[in-house]
Order: C-alpha cells, then sequence, then structure tokens
C-alpha cells in the first residue's frame, strides 16, 4: 500500500513540476542516488514549491496538513521525542490524545520514522503533513532556543526558520540557560536557514545587541545579558581561531561551519568599541552567490546581451553599483557560465570570498606587496584567457586591465558608480586616456539589489492621491490603480519582504558613444545617448519589475533614486516633502 501511495505522490509531484514523461526516469533516477524523496529532490531543483508538494500529498493520501507555524505546542508533547530524533526524521509531535501520538512531518510515508516514534513512546502514530521550513521553526523554536531540556545534544546540523518576533522572546529567554555553545551555533544556523548575508554582534551599555542582514536589511533579534556578552564574543572567536585575550585591536579570521546543505565558510571580523567587542560574522554560502544567468533578473533583452558581451574574446565589461548591489553575484554567475577545460580563468580578489571550482583565484595581500595591479602583472604571464580583477581601485591596476583587454584577454571587473555612464567618467577622471576607454571597454552593467514582495503575504491595494501623484512625477507615466505589497506575515520576518533580485541597465558601446568619449562628454549625455540607442535604464527596469507585481514603490525608489539624473525630478521631490513622503510609501 505504501508503494502504491509513493508511486501516485511521485507522478502528481512530476506532473505538478511540468517534467516532460520522457525524463521522468532520469529525474527518478537522480533521486534514487541521492537518496531523497522525490519531493524534496524538486523543491532543491525550484520545480515545485513546498506548498504544492504538501497540498499534493495532503490531496493524495487524504492526510490533514498542519501549520506549525501557528500552532502552539505544549511542553509534555513535543518532550515526547528527543530533539535528536526530531531532527534526523524531520518530524514534530503536535497533539496527544489517548493513546494516539499526532506527527507533523514532511515525508508522512518515512515507515522508519513512524516505527522508531511508536517504539520510542509505544502509542500509535498518526502522521500530519507540514512544510519542511514549519518543521524546522518548530524544532528550533521547541528544542533549541525552548527548554534547553537536551543540553547534551550539539546543534549543528540543525535547520532553524524562527522569524523575528519568535527571536525576541526565545533568545532573550533562552540566553540565560543555554550553553553559549548552543546559542551561538544556534544563531548561525538561523542566519543559513533564513538566507542572511551577515550577523552582528554589538556591545552597548545595555547587553550585546544581535543583528542579522535579510534581503539587504539589518533586523534587530535581541538584547542579551550583560554577563553572557563576553561568552559569545569569545565563543566566535575560538571558533575563528582568533586571540581571545587581545581585545583592542581589530581581527579577522574564518569559521568552517557543517549544516544540513553542506559546508558554509564564515568570515569574522571584530572591532574594538567603547562598549566592548563588535564582531561581524559574513555568511558565505556558494548556493546562493553562483546563479544561472536567467535567475540574475535580466530582462530578456539584457540577458542576450549579457550573453554576448561575456562570450567575447577579449574586451573589458564593467559591473558598476553601491557596496552590496550584487556585483560579485553577477561577476562569480558569468565566470560559471563560462568555466570550462579549454579556458585558463585567474581572479584576483581581496578577500576570495567564494571558491569555485576549476578557477584559479588569488588573494590580495597588501602585507607583502601583493597587490592587485602586481598580481595582475604576474596573471599577464600565466597564459590567461579569462581574467575577474575583483575591483579597479587606482591607475596602475585600471591600466594593467585595459593592457590586458587590449591584448586578447576577456576582463571581467567592478566599478563604484551610481549608473553605467558615470563608468566612463570616472576610469578618465582616474588618469585614464578616452582612446584607451573606448578600445578597451566593450560593455557596463550598472545594477541594484530590490527586496521581491513576500509570495504568501502579497496583497493588492489601491493608491492614494499622493502615491498617484509621485508615481507620475516619479516615472513620467499614468500610474496604475492598483499595485502590490506584503501584508507581513512569520514567512518574512514581518517585513512584507522575502528574496531579492536585480535591476539594470546596460550600456554597449556603440560607435556614436566611442565619437563622445573621445570628445570628453559628461555622463549626462553620454546616459541620454545610450538610452536613445535603446538602454533601458534603471528606474525603467524597475518600473517593469514594479508593473509584474515583483515589489514596491517604495523599493524602487530607495534602489534608484540616487542614480537619477533628471533634476525636474529632483526639484519635485525637495518641494513635496519627499523624505516625508519616501518614509510613509516604504514604511
Amino acid at each position: 500500500m505504501e508503494r502504491l501511495n509513493r508511486q501516485s505522490i511521485d507522478k502528481a509531484l512530476l506532473e505538478a513540476a511540468l517534467i516532460p514523461e520522457e525524463r521522468w526516469n532520469q529525474i527518478l533516477g537522480e533521486q534514487k542516488a541521492a537518496g531523497k524523496s522525490l519531493a524534496k529532490l524538486l523543491i532543491e531543483k525550484e520545480l515545485i514549491t513546498e506548498e504544492t508538494a504538501a497540498s499534493i500529498m495532503e490531496e493524495v493520501l487524504n492526510i490533514p496538513r498542519v501549520n506549525l507555524f501557528s500552532y502552539k505546542i505544549e511542553d509534555e508533547i513535543f518532550e515526547s521525542i528527543p530533539a535528536g530524533m526530531a531532527r534526523r526524521y524531520r518530524i514534530m509531535p503536535v497533539q496527544i490524545h489517548e493513546e494516539r501520538l499526532f506527527l507533523a512531518m514532511a515525508d508522512p510515508l518515512d515507515l522508519a520514522a513512524l516505527d522508531d516514534v511508536a517504539m520510542l513512546t509505544g502509542r500509535e502514530i498518526i502522521p500530519v503533513i507540514a512544510e519542511d521550513k514549519a518543521i524546522s521553526y518548530a524544532i528550533n523554536h521547541y528544542y533549541d532556543m525552548g527548554s534547553c531540556s537536551d543540553p547534551g545534544q550539539g546543534v549543528n546540523g540543525t535547520e532553524s526558520a524562527v522569524r523575528e518576533t519568535d527571536l525576541y522572546n526565545s533568545v532573550n529567554t533562552s540566553v540565560e540557560n543555554a550553553p553559549v555553545v548552543k546559542i551561538v551555533n544556534s544563531l548561525i544556523d538561523r542566519a543559513i536557514e533564513e538566507g542572511a548575508s551577515d550577523i552582528h554582534l554589538e556591545p552597548s551599555g545595555e547587553g550585546l545587541r544581535i543583528r542579522m542582514r535579510l534581503d539587504g536589511i539589518l533586523h534587530d533579534l535581541a538584547v542579551s545579558h550583560r554577563f553572557n556578552e563576553a561568552h559569545i564574543v569569545s565563543r566566535v572567536k575560538i571558533m575563528a581561531n582568533l586571540d581571545i585575550a587581545e581585545k583592542r585591536l581589530a581581527h579577522d579570521g574564518n569559521i568552517h561551519h557543517k549544516n544540513r546543505g553542506g559546508e558554509i565558510n564564515l568570515r569574522v571580523s571584530t572591532m574594538p568599541t567603547v562598549y566592548g567587542e563588535k564582531v561581524v560574522i559574513r555568511v558565505l554560502d556558494n548556493r546562493n552567490i553562483v546563479l544561472p544567468l536567467d535567475r540574475l533578473g535580466f530582462s530578456p533583452a539584457n540577458h542576450r546581451t549579457f550573453q554576448r558581451l561575456i562570450l567575447n574574446q577579449s574586451g573589458m565589461i564593467l559591473v558598476t553599483g553601491p557596496t552590496g548591489c550584487g556585483k560579485t553575484t553577477t561577476l562569480y554567475s558569468a565566470l560559471n557560465y563560462l568555466n570550462s577545460p579549454r579556458f585558463n580563468i585567474i581572479t584576483v580578489e581581496d578577500p576570495v570570498e567564494y571558491r569555485l571550482k576549476g578557477i584559479n583565484q588569488v588573494p590580495v595581500n597588501r602585507k607583502i606587496n601583493l597587490t592587485f595591479a602586481n598580481t595582475l602583472r604576474s596573471i599577464l604571464r600565466q597564459d590567461p584567457d579569462i581574467i575577474m580583477v575583483g575591483e579597479i581601485r587606482d591607475l596602475e591596476t585600471v591600466k594593467i586591465a585595459t593592457q590586458a583587454a587590449l591584448t586578447g584577454h576577456l576582463v571581467l571587473t567592478t566599478l563604484h558608480t551610481n549608473n553605467a555612464a558615470s563608468a566612463v567618467t570616472r576610469l578618465i577622471d582616474m588618469g585614464l586616456e578616452p582612446f584607451l576607454v573606448t578600445a578597451s571597454t566593450v560593455g557596463i552593467i550598472a545594477q541594484r539589489l530590490i527586496r521581491k514582495i513576500c509570495p504568501f503575504c502579497r496583497e493588492e491595494y489601491l493608491l492614494s492621491k499622493e502615491e498617484k501623484e509621485f508615481f507620475y512625477n516619479y516615472f513620467k507615466k499614468e500610474p496604475p490603480p492598483s499595485l502590490s505589497r506584503g501584508a507581513k506575515c512569520k514567512r518574512c520576518s514581518q517585513t512584507g519582504y522575502r528574496g531579492r533580485t536585480s535591476i539594470q541597465e546596460l550600456l554597449v558601446l556603440s560607435q556614436e558613444l566611442q565619437a563622445l568619449i573621445l570628445k570628453n562628454a559628461p555622463a549626462a549625455l553620454l546616459q541620454k545617448k545610450a538610452i536613445e540607442q535603446g538602454m533601458e535604464p534603471l528606474l525603467d527596469n524597475g518600473l517593469r519589475f514594479l508593473e509584474e507585481r515583483g515589489t514596491t514603490l517604495g523599493e524602487i525608489v530607495r534602489a534608484t533614486f540616487n542614480s537619477l539624473f533628471d533634476e525636474e525630478i529632483a526639484a519635485y521631490a525637495e518641494n513635496n516633502s519627499f523624505l516625508t513622503g519616501l518614509k510613509r510609501i516604504t514604511d
């Protein structure tokens, strides 16, 4: 019977994933080789969502589903199963009625889990369906940060998905009782599970402030009690192999942390402040940094143009934008696309944040004079085909990069400018001759990251009169009657946003643009000419995503305002209390 149910579920899952029947056997073979359920494999491949998988199992098996994000579990119920067993089988007890134990499971056909729990508890086990992330949330909430009744159980490998509202309560109450090792590991596991990019541990007069950066925005989690502050910071330093006795100097270190998805590299930075050592833990997850080109957020036209640019055998491609706008992800994804045994690819970075298989990566080390410029000189003697320079910071580096682009190498690099046209004038301001800019540069990408509306709490709303007026003056077109926003739920940490994507403008140097550059034309004129020739500016690219109901008006304004050249919009913003209006829109 279990076999028949499994076959029915697998068929329904494959149909829901819209996979052609001729590929079913191939996918099933991958599932068998991976040793995981088909639902889990399809979710990891992003062919279906957890919600879809749970709905299919609910329908096929006629088993009810429970929402563990809002379901309250009594102490005596979750304590009936050890934390280790809950983590191993991805299960959570939710209710006991007479001699029956209702067990939330991501895979209700896991007979090994059902048998082991029945043997342990001596009860009849009734499976109910829950999403894997909801089970992670419950395990973390009730075992890791709850009563700490299982102090001998380590937390490496724990899957956690506690949201901000729960963190204020659970972290604050458990920090006194839970072992320091457990607290630090749990914070790291949560950051990985939530997709956070950084963890901030900040001492203050009132205790240790803990924040995580989710989708580019910092969120407060908790304030620990003062007497645990030194213990938590010391634990992080020990994990990063730093000197815990030296608290007067800044330190840098690394942690290799294992969790269910594999080994994650954490970069640790400490800095002395008046209240103690501030620690920032950067989460470097290869699963989120190297993406297929079609998942970078490019419009279809920009995707085709970018693909054509990186297939050039020579020339320089610049990716520009402020810190944290996804430049590294774009470059790494391009290198991954180009990675082939036929090419010798070498990078010079400061530091090497992600290690890419098959690519030679060189870290900058100024202490021994291993700078960008010196490393580039050595790279040119290594017979490279493709070179990535982490960042152009000085004239010497840009001259060598330009020379490499002119002598038959494809050079990918980054620059800090507000828009694509400004990259040209920045290179010239650094001392590069205009004729070298036109001869070496083939394309420039300016990009920003914007948060996407949470799909679980998305709602439509009618624009107010003020928002319509602002929309018209900002975008120079009639506003739609309604837009979308997030209503804020536990799945998005009460922010209304979940995940990020990029918006870009892609400037290809045409003959007309090259002529203007040789005449030292200002960036505004270059930008205007590029738009006339078909370049979609950041603002229009963001508007397209806004009208597709992918993000909010406030996000587009936040991402694009500093890159605008339009003086009329700036004047309108100033005369109409722009900052006050923007705060209301973004809130």
